[in-house]
């Protein structure tokens, strides 16, 4: 997957489009991303029984997943662009920018 964890990206498509963020968790067996505060959602929570005491129920608003195919990793330059690969001189594949072709 040529979307990591740490990246910024922005969405190109869906419901928040336009929107920036850093990505927090990839899940690469789904090609989905976790991108803070984008695909928002409400989730209901009921309280455990364990914490019968607390007040940890209610309606929770998280991150849901997004697909990488709707996101482009945005580059040094601030511009959103797709991810090559080139090889260094010690033989490791580093992701490039392909628009402006520098390392990412």
């Amino acid at each position: 997957m040529k979307v990591h964890k740490g990246d910024t990206v922005i969405v190109i498509s869906g419901k928040d489009k336009g929107a920036k963020g850093k990505v927090i968790t990839a899940y690469p067996e789904t090609s989905k991303i976790l991108v803070e505060g984008v695909n928002r959602i409400k989730k209901h929570t009921a309280v455990s029984a364990n914490e019968r005491g607390a007040s940890s129920g209610g309606i929770v608003t998280q991150e849901a997943p997004i697909h990488v195919s709707n996101v482009a990793v945005i580059d040094s330059d601030g511009n959103p662009t797709r991810v090559g690969y080139r090889t260094d001189d010690n033989g490791k594949r580093v992701r490039i920018s392909r628009k402006n072709g520098k390392d990412i």
